[in-house]
This record gives C-alpha cells, sequence and structure tokens, in this order.
C-alpha cells in the first residue's frame, strides 16, 4: 500500500489543521482502547492459575472453559462488522469496552468449570466485538492519515498487556486475591472509556480517499484474490495462535511444569509482550528495510526457535528467554499479514484476514489444554513452533501475491 508511506496533506488552510487535529484525537483515542484491551486481557491471563485452582478444574477443564472465550468471540466477530456499518466502528468500539470491562470481573465469581465456562463466554463476546470495531477503526484512520501507523495500534495493544501482566504478576505476588484484581481492572477499564470513549462518539470515522472509492472498494474478494487473502488470513492466524497461547498457558507452563513461583510465572507472559512491543513500535522500519516477504519469513522462524525454547527448556530463564524471542518473532507478522490482505483484496480482505488471525488468538488456548492432557504441557506449546515455522513457508510462498511491494 504505497500510499500509506506518504503523509497527507489536508487542503484548506485552518479547515486542514482542523481535520489534523481532529485525526491526531482519534489517534490519541484509539491508541488508549488498543492499550485498555491488551491490559485487562493480560490482567485475566496472569490470574488462570488461581481461578484454575478455584473452581477445582483439571487441564481439561480449563481448556473447555477457556472454549468459552472462543465460543463467544466468534459469535460476535460475525456479527461486529454489520453493527459497525449500522452504527459506526467508533460506537460499537465503545459500547464493547463497557461489556469487557465489566465482564472481566466475572471469572474470579465463580466456583465451578460450567460457571467459568458461562462467563468466559461472554467476555470472548466483549473481546471479540471491541477486537473487530477498534480494527475497523484503525483502518479507516491509517487511509485517512496515509501514514503507516497500523504497527503502532497493535504496539499499544502489547504493551497494555505488557503492564498488566507485570502488575498482575506483583500483585498474584502479593497474595491480593483475584476477585479484588480484577474488579479493579473492572474500575480502571471504565474509567478509560469515559475518557477516550466522547472522543470516538464526537467524531465519525474518516471516509475513504477519493482515489480509493474503486467499483471493488469494500466488496468481498473473489477468485484468486480470495484465495490470496486466505492465506494470509491463516498466517495470521498461525500467528495468533501463539499469542493466546502463550497469553493462557505460558504462566502455567512455568508454574505447573518448572516450580517457578507464582510472580515468576506472571513474569512470562510479561517478557514476551515486552518483546512483542519492542518490535512493533520498531515494525515500520524494519518493513522499510527488509521487505514485508523477508519480514513475515524472518519473524515466523524466529518465532518458532524461540518457542521450542520455551516449551522445551528445563529451566525457568532458559524459558523466559524464549518467550521473549517468541514475542520478538510474532511482533509484525499479524499487521503485515493483514496488510498484504487489504493490498490485494481491499477493506474485505482486510476483515477476513483479522478475522481469521483473531480466531488463530482465541482458538489456541482451549486446543493447547486438550493436548496437555492428551499429551503433557510442554508438548502442547510445542505446536506454537510448528505453526510459527508453517506461516513462514507461506509467507515465502505468496511472495508475489499482491502489489510489487510484497518483496
Amino acid at each position: 500500500m504505497p500510499l500509506l508511506n506518504k503523509v497527507r496533506t489536508v487542503p484548506g488552510g485552518s479547515g486542514g489543521d482542523t481535520a489534523t487535529r481532529s485525526l491526531s484525537r482519534l489517534r490519541v483515542a484509539l491508541t488508549l482502547f488498543f492499550a485498555l484491551d491488551g491490559f485487562l486481557f493480560a490482567g485475566w491471563v496472569v490470574r488462570i492459575p488461581a481461578v484454575k485452582q478455584q473452581t477445582g478444574a483439571s487441564a481439561g477443564d480449563l481448556g473447555l472453559a477457556l472454549l468459552g472465550v472462543s465460543a463467544g468471540a466468534v459469535i460476535t466477530m460475525t456479527l461486529t462488522g454489520r453493527l459497525c456499518r449500522r452504527y459506526g466502528s467508533h460506537a460499537v468500539t465503545v459500547a464493547t469496552a463497557v461489556l469487557l470491562s465489566l465482564s472481566v470481573a466475572l471469572p474470579a465469581l465463580t466456583r465451578s468449570p460450567l460457571a467459568l465456562g458461562l462467563v468466559l463466554l461472554v467476555f470472548g463476546a466483549a473481546y471479540g466485538g471491541i477486537n473487530v470495531a477498534m480494527n475497523s477503526a484503525a483502518v479507516d484512520l491509517v487511509t485517512a492519515l496515509r501514514r503507516p501507523v497500523m504497527p503502532s495500534f497493535h504496539a499499544a495493544f502489547s504493551l497494555g498487556g505488557m503492564i498488566g501482566a507485570g502488575l498482575g504478576g506483583l500483585v498474584a505476588g502479593g497474595g491480593l486475591s483475584p476477585t479484588a484484581h480484577l474488579l479493579a481492572l473492572t474500575g480502571v477499564g471504565l474509567v478509560t472509556t469515559a475518557a477516550a470513549g466522547p472522543v470516538l462518539l464526537r467524531h465519525p470515522a474518516p471516509g475513504p480517499r477519493p482515489e480509493a472509492l474503486t467499483p471493488t472498494a469494500g466488496e468481498e474478494p473473489r477468485g484468486g484474490a480470495r484465495r490470496v487473502v486466505l492465506v494470509f488470513g491463516v498466517i495470521a492466524l498461525c500467528t495468533a495462535y501463539g499469542e493466546g497461547a502463550l497469553a493462557d498457558w505460558g504462566a502455567l507452563h512455568l508454574e505447573q511444569d518448572l516450580h517457578a513461583h507464582p510472580g515468576v510465572a506472571a513474569a512470562g507472559y510479561s517478557v514476551f509482550a515486552l518483546t512483542m512491543t519492542a518490535g512493533r513500535l520498531s515494525g515500520t522500519a524494519l518493513l522499510e528495510r527488509l521487505g514485508q516477504t523477508r519480514t513475515l519469513v524472518a519473524g515466523g522462524a524466529t518465532a518458532a526457535a524461540g518457542m521450542l525454547l520455551g516449551a522445551l527448556a528445563p529451566s525457568v530463564w532458559a524459558t523466559l528467554l524464549g518467550f521473549a524471542v517468541t514475542g520478538l518473532g510474532l511482533a509484525n507478522i499479524f499487521p503485515v499479514a493483514v496488510a498484504r490482505a487489504g493490498a490485494v483484496a481491499g477493506p474485505g480482505g482486510v476483515a477476513t484476514a483479522s478475522t481469521l488471525g483473531y480466531g488463530g488468538m482465541l482458538l489456541g488456548p482451549p486446543s493447547i489444554g486438550f493436548l496437555a492432557d492428551w499429551f503433557s504441557l510442554p508438548v502442547a506449546l510445542t505446536t506454537v513452533a510448528v505453526l510459527a515455522a508453517g506461516a513462514a513457508a507461506m509467507g515465502y510462498w505468496a511472495r508475489n501475491a499482491g502489489t510489487a511491494q510484497a518483496s
């Protein structure tokens, strides 16, 4: 998408300045929602071991309960696009942020695997809805700005996850109950939504550029384009699978298999989120230097090597190093895959690849749970490495798809 590398020039003197300020405010507000999403999600995942113990769930029971997150999200994702078209992506972002903030406290109130699965169905619905709505709003804003700022939104998500996991580790190690912790997250979420939400509600989503209004803009991809979009969607799915797996099972692997202290175990996802944030903050420079295909291939290979170390290493510190390398490798694959899908098929391609990608993030954790019951958790986590390597191979195979920029 070459136009995204050009600085947007808004004609019209003071009117242009007003438009620029409006876009800047929208960017800040959207960044806050991405960060909040990561913060709340990480706050939940670092308390999974405590909630597992509280409910008396086995690994299989927990995997089945976590399937509630996946089911709720998938159902919502199929509806959120229609809601965004009817009410606008900004309004849907605010509404789902409120629901996410309220539902994050529910798992700590459960005392059985069945009850946990039911409340996670609500949490998953909110999580899936806000991710589709936020990304739809971000795509519109990136188009209006004509700058490749999408990695910065995903960096905000990762930064929020890092902070949420870090604070979660501190309070878990300090003995704060899951109930008190997750209720505090509800308060943070509602306050943040009250602060940033009015900005989105006052400013409609930017319209597409005149030159973007082609006869196929916004239509579903067809034929060969659909197949290419599906390839990039599967690449996004493979890498998001790893992010979801580490979020939900990384702390448990450190605590259960390597006997790490709960605070150290919680730091596993924090380390992963830190390197992912660093990778995304440098994503634009990396893409300019290596190109999209090399970034996909190198990222997938790096993540595969890191996850093999993280899953099979016999020590806590080697596992933490593996998690860090995995985060660095996965950092930019999802944004690049979505961008390539958009270059091939426009907004329809972006929507398809994003939905597949987030589906991978949500389907990964329950899959790991079932595999852990059948084999072991370390063996189950090696599937993250297998899929990351597969993403690298598919990225190379699809190197000539789309525009000439896919070098």
